[in-house]
């Protein structure tokens, strides 16, 4: 252990993102939202409300060919689990997941910059995997009741597929200590945060 003082300061001052999204803000669920953030003993440290920029949500979600393609199998795999058969070329006019994944893509940044959202940086010890508990499972359906996600949303991804959209799950979460680093640096400028 290098130095004690600093692990302890670096534990205890972690950081994550939190969006809630334009259904979430639309739907008057901002202050519910914040308040569980809160009685869970984690510190807001920067607050805004924005109608984001096509250019800024295409920023905040990833290019790489792996997401991509994750999401276009994400597609597929829930149609296989409810039992409807996809043609790629007849109902989403592409030709393979890769194809489909910027489709959905291009789905989550119209979404995302469709109405106003709330930016929030939250602090805190192991904040990224308290919020993601929190938050719960990205499928509202699934998300467990007393979750944020199970409390408000009910959306189901065939639905939404089937409707060609994003998954209405009123919130997004950093998923690890590097993106929240990435995204908190994303969404707010440095003096909008507070020590």
């Amino acid at each position: 252990m290098k130095n004690k003082k600093d692990l302890i300061e670096k534990i205890k001052k972690e950081r994550t993102l939190v969006l809630i999204k334009p259904d979430g803000v639309e739907r008057g669920l901002v202050g519910s939202i914040i308040s569980r953030f809160e009685r869970a003993g984690l510190r807001i440290v920067g607050l805004g409300i924005v109608k984001p920029s096509k250019k800024l949500i295409d920023k905040h979600y990833p290019k790489t060919k792996e997401w991509i393609e994750n999401l276009g199998n994400n597609l597929l795999r829930t149609a296989e689990e409810f039992q409807i058969e996809i043609d790629l070329k007849k109902d989403y006019k592409v030709n393979n997941t890769y194809e489909l994944g910027l489709k959905i893509r291009n789905w989550l940044i119209d979404f995302m910059s469709s109405g106003p959202i709330v930016k929030i940086a939250l602090e805190g010890v192991h904040a990224v995997k308290i919020v993601r508990k929190l938050v719960g499972k990205t499928v509202p359906f699934l998300a467990e009741p007393g979750t944020i996600r199970g409390d408000y949303s009910i959306d189901s991804p065939i639905l939404a597929n089937l409707e060609e959209r994003p998954i209405k799950n009123l919130i997004h979460a950093s998923g690890s200590p590097e993106e929240a680093e990435y995204e908190i640096k994303l969404w707010f400028k440095e003096d909008e945060l507070i020590e």
